[in-house]
């Protein structure tokens, strides 16, 4: 599409909008009718432990909503010589689950506590056993009750209970909505029904009415919606809180807001039974859409939803890429230590292909990434670690791959449980994410960890935030009956350039050798837990 077009593309207001609150970077990406990105931009924003309970201050929200807005905005008039002031569609979609909790003034009754904290496990534990459902502990039902455990003061002004799409799509619209994705991690969902579980919303009513509160968990939740329903307008407060210099037009419908796993489903085209895709971040998880139901509860799976409403399969682990970034902006400071200004996205590039020249078990290294706690290893809190004996052959290339392999050590521990003992068959998965920008090295490294040819798309880099673009496009573009799974094969995905890579054996059979060491190594991981306290003073 030529600049004319685009430009023109821009003013008829034939676009979508896709925002998405990642863990380290808020982004938007703005599409046309094409499903090609015309503009995006990126702010970035890290969580706080603060108190207990990792969280992002509601300030840092919105600044970060209207920042990453403007340079969206500033992008498009800089390129295009025009002011962006119509959009087709918009759509906001976040990490997954947490605990935000409103007053009937709308005003947070506590900070953000993000689906980071694992403090909720004997809420987790004792919903799981009265619903006969696993409930994570990151889960919003959870965060409730364990506060409602607590005893805690704010409960009884409760209002409205939501996560941060919920949140954001309420300050834009004024309407308490969420996707079906992102609602099944609040409370399960009813496959049948789409909607929440009745039986079990009663169940759950029933356990705290000693308690007297004046709402029942009906009232407090969001309204659920599934892809391609209308979930609200942009309001002229709303066009104002995204865009404060007054250009932006209200009356823009939106989507429902999802999560970043419903997102990344749609960004990898894995919403259609059998399928499956991995999302690497901060947080790292795969996710399958089922075809029947799991013979059990299994503590290391989640059962959620596609964006249309389908259960999924999901192994969560809370660490994943942390540790690898920290570690290279060390390799960064060395160079500015010299004199060097460092090219980040090269370094990043070097180091990362040269865990390809490594040791297929990386030499003997050993490295946990936990920055928080880990439930599907029984952490309850982390210490990121780095190991070694006198006899490891340490060199860059092994200390590479071994930082690779302990990203999705976790996560294997839960796919374990699918194909042992679930025996679905896993014949391939689509990835995407950053840890994906430089090719092959990261798919090369999943698939060895995971035992499966991995695929990524040229859309991978993009993720969630043009996954939210595409539902938001679906909202208003699709034909009469047209299903998700229809519009992302025919018209979204029906060129899409995919690249597969197989597991390599010698690989698969190193990464078996690290993962003996990764669970025997525990103990080492527990011990700083206990010895090594959070709050020692440098």
């Amino acid at each position: 599409m030529d600049q004319n077009v685009k430009q023109a593309t821009i003013l008829k207001g034939e676009t979508s909008l896709g925002i998405e609150f990642g863990s380290t970077r808020i982004k938007a990406v703005l599409i046309d009718y094409n499903f090609e990105i015309i503009a995006s931009s990126t702010y970035e924003w890290e969580n706080q432990l603060i108190d207990g309970y990792w969280t992002y201050n509601f300030n840092e929200i919105i600044n970060g909503l209207q920042e990453t807005y403007h340079l969206l905005k500033q992008e498009i008039e800089n390129n295009y010589g025009v002011i962006l002031q119509k959009i087709g569609s918009i759509g906001c979609s976040a990490m997954m689950q947490g605990y935000i909790v409103l007053d009937q003034a709308g005003e947070p009754l506590v900070p953000f506590r993000t689906w980071r904290n694992i403090t909720t496990s004997t809420a987790a534990s004792v919903l799981t056993e009265k619903f006969q459902f696993k409930i994570p502990q990151r889960w919003s039902i959870a965060h409730l009750y364990q506060a409602i455990l607590n005893d805690e003061d704010h409960i009884t002004s409760i209002d409205y209970l939501t996560t941060l799409s919920g949140y954001v799509h309420w300050l834009l619209t004024g309407s308490k909505a969420l996707g079906i994705g992102d609602a099944s991690g609040m409370f399960p969902i009813d496959e049948s029904a789409q909607q929440y579980n009745e039986k079990m919303m009663k169940q759950f009513d029933e356990l705290i009415a000693d308690k007297g509160y004046p709402w029942n968990l009906k009232d407090i939740l969001p309204k659920v919606h599934t892809a391609g329903e209308h979930a609200g307008y942009l309001t002229e407060a709303g066009a104002r809180l995204l865009d404060p210099s007054g250009s932006l037009q209200n009356g823009i419908p939106l989507c429902p807001p999802e999560g970043d796993g419903a997102t990344g489903m749609v960004a990898t085209n894995s919403v259609k039974k059998r399928t499956g895709n991995i999302s690497v971040g901060t947080s790292i998880f795969a996710m399958f859409v089922l075809e029947k139901d799991l013979s059990t509860v299994y503590p290391e799976i989640d059962i959620m939803s596609t964006p249309d409403g389908s259960p999924v399969g999901m192994t969560f682990a809370n660490n994943c890429s942390s540790d690898i970034n920290a570690w290279v902006r060390l390799f960064c400071e060395s160079y500015e230590a010299m004199g060097i200004k460092p090219d980040t996205n090269q370094i990043f590039s070097v180091l990362f292909n040269k865990a390809l020249e490594a040791d297929a078990d990386g030499g003997g290294l050993l490295s946990y990434g936990y920055y928080s706690g880990e439930s599907i290893t029984g952490l309850a809190q982390g210490r990121p670690l780095f190991v070694r004996s006198p006899e490891s052959r340490f060199n860059l290339a092994n200390f590479m791959r071994t930082h690779f392999y302990t990203a999705f050590a976790a996560l294997r521990l839960g796919m374990d449980i699918l194909t042992l003992k679930e025996h679905i068959t896993i014949d391939g998965i689509l990835a995407h994410g950053g840890l994906f920008k430089t090719p092959l090295v990261g798919q090369k490294m999943c698939a060895a960890a995971l035992n499966v040819p991995v695929s990524v798309m040229s859309t991978a880099g993009e993720g969630g935030a043009w996954g939210m673009a595409i539902l938001a496009s679906y909202m208003i573009n699709k034909e009469q009956h047209e299903s998700l799974v229809d519009y992302l094969t025919t018209k979204v995905f029906n060129d899409a350039e995919v690249q597969e890579v197989y597991p390599d054996s010698a690989d698969v059979d190193g990464f078996a050798l690290f993962m003996e060491r990764y669970t025997e190594g525990l103990v080492i991981e527990q011990a700083a837990v206990d010895y090594f306290v959070e709050n020692w003073k440098k």
